[in-house]
């Protein structure tokens, strides 16, 4: 132990005692509370209020270290065994007792059992673990991941389970496409889903794992998504809500739609084209999400809350890091599944890049965009990530500039809907030029197809998630409406999914002819 260890004073891993306690409990619901998070030290004869070094009378030194390890053994179920030794700051003997984070979890104290004795470290704080915190605890300690349990009496259908294989495909070609891979990746089949643990073979056919039932129903009442847009900087106003349910994936499809149309579109001009660019990095924005869905605790009837606010995109999941996990070890990369299912078959369909670089990834992408550094929140039952807006584009909509999200579309048919209805009258992106100012550019009113074609004239290279914020319709309408136009010819794309452009029909045309005169 040293010095400057004491001067920074109490945190989530170390704890002050200016001796021994008469009640042995008022330290032994702290190793407990160690054992079953992120481990950490309680240190005997340090003032907490004043950090004074006290030390330990040095005549009873042995005696309160055995007195200390008796307390543990006698108190704490399954057995904790610390280490407890003295050390020396200062001249004076301090006893130092080190806790690491155990595996048999839950711990609780013998004399209250394990709802009423087990404890969790939060902040600064020894508290009582809630009922869902100790089922996660039950599970960690038997090494089980929530999602791949049984869902008891859930009936696994045909249909369901080619639909999960076809969406899994459709997102793995756009992987393909988007990386330019010549390699073909294989086809996701039953089997695979099986290997991956989302289905289990039965006599009678397959059960359903809880990550199954995750990916193709809205089973689950904790399994939704809450977007909302406040005006100002806190939550008192709602400008506008939606709430989305349904497979995983398309959760989190819809989300990141929602926050595109609630945010500001700016364009600019690269040779001849224009190329649209939102005042967030979507793959921020894409991390954000993705990471509450795959990271939250199941067990929570909490759900996924995305807000928006004048000054920031805060989203928010259920669940505080997980397994002892800490914020430090999971900003450079390090990673420990909450669920393991659910976070492979991301990983399968190009949700997940990389294991363990989420939140490196949207700090690293707001800074290459020249934001303020993004604020992470560990919360008790909850994390929270808060990406913030520029302070120009804030400044410019306060002077009454326009806003993307004023224009939003009221008609999504796949959210729960707030406010009036009606009918919209147009559609604009606003064009944000280098010195600050605004200009409306209307989009062609018409039809979903007509809209379409006319964002397609104004730029080629528009992907579907621009063409979503755009028309303010979910992801899933937006590719429906494409299948449906390559379908019938009126349509054709050239190049890959990331680098490529769409064409029109007679563009296309026209373009073969040229060829052929050449």
């Amino acid at each position: 132990m040293t010095i400057e260890e004491i001067v920074r004073g109490e945190s989530k891993n170390t704890e002050f005692k200016e001796e021994l306690p008469r009640k042995s409990e008022k330290y032994t619901k702290t190793v407990v509370a160690y054992a079953n998070t992120q481990g950490g030290k309680l240190i005997f004869g340090v003032v907490d209020e004043t950090r004074e070094i006290v030390g330990i009378d040095e005549s009873i030194l042995f005696q309160v270290m055995d007195s200390i390890a008796n307390a543990i053994s006698d108190s704490c179920e399954p057995q904790i065994i610390p280490e407890i030794e003295p050390s020396t700051v200062e001249r004076k003997t301090v006893i130092v007792v080190t806790v690491a984070p155990e595996p048999h979890r839950p711990y609780f104290l013998k004399s209250k059992g394990k709802e009423e004795g087990t404890y969790i470290r939060v902040g600064g704080t020894t508290r009582l673990a809630s009922p869902e915190k100790i089922k996660e605890l039950e599970m960690e300690g038997s090494k089980i991941s929530w999602d791949e349990l049984t869902c008891v009496g859930y009936k696994v259908t045909e249909n369901a389970i080619k639909k999960l294989c076809r969406d899994m495909n459709r997102r793995r070609k756009e992987i393909q496409d988007q990386n330019n891979l010549s390699e073909k990746l294989p086809a996701v089949t039953r089997a695979n889903l099986e290997n991956w643990k989302v289905l289990k073979k039965s006599n009678d056919g397959y059960l359903a794992s809880n990550a199954f039932v995750l990916l193709t129903s809205d089973y689950f009442r904790f399994s939704r998504t809450q977007c909302a847009v406040f005006k100002g900087t806190d939550r008192n106003v709602f400008l506008d809500k939606r709430e989305y349910t349904g497979p995983l994936y398309e959760q989190i499809d819809e989300a990141i739609s929602f926050v595109l149309r609630n945010i500001r579109l700016g364009a600019k001009i690269e040779g001849i084209q224009r190329k649209e660019a939102y005042e967030l990095p979507v793959a921020a924005i894409r991390e954000m999400i993705v990471n509450a869905h795959c990271h939250r605790l199941m067990t929570d009837e909490s759900c996924v809350q995305v807000a928006i606010y004048d000054d920031r995109l805060e989203v928010t999941s259920p669940g505080g890091l997980y397994n002892g996990l800490t914020f430090e070890e999971a900003l450079q990369g390090h990673s420990k599944l909450r669920n393991r299912v659910v976070a492979n078959v991301f990983n399968q369909i190009g949700l997940i890049e990389a294991w363990g670089t989420g939140l490196q990834r949207i700090r690293i992408s707001a800074i290459e965009y020249g934001l303020p550094e993004p604020e992470f929140i560990e919360m008790p039952e909850t994390f929270r990530v808060n990406l913030f807006r520029k302070p120009l584009l804030l400044e410019n909509r306060k002077a009454g500039g326009e806003n993307v999200g004023d224009d939003r579309k009221k008609n999504d048919k796949s959210s729960a809907k707030f406010g009036e209805k009606g009918t919209e009258k147009g559609i604009k992106i606003v064009e944000a030029t280098e010195k600050g100012t605004e200009k409306g550019v209307e989009i062609f009113e018409g039809t979903e197809t007509q809209k379409v074609l006319e964002i397609i004239k104004q730029n080629p290279s528009a992907t579907i998630m621009n063409m979503s914020g755009i028309m303010g319709i979910s992801v899933k309408r937006v590719r429906n409406i494409l299948d449906k136009m390559r379908e019938s010819g009126q349509i054709y794309r050239e190049g890959a999914q990331k680098n490529g452009k769409w064409l029109i029909k007679h563009e296309r045309s026209e373009m073969e002819d040229t060829e052929d005169v050449e």
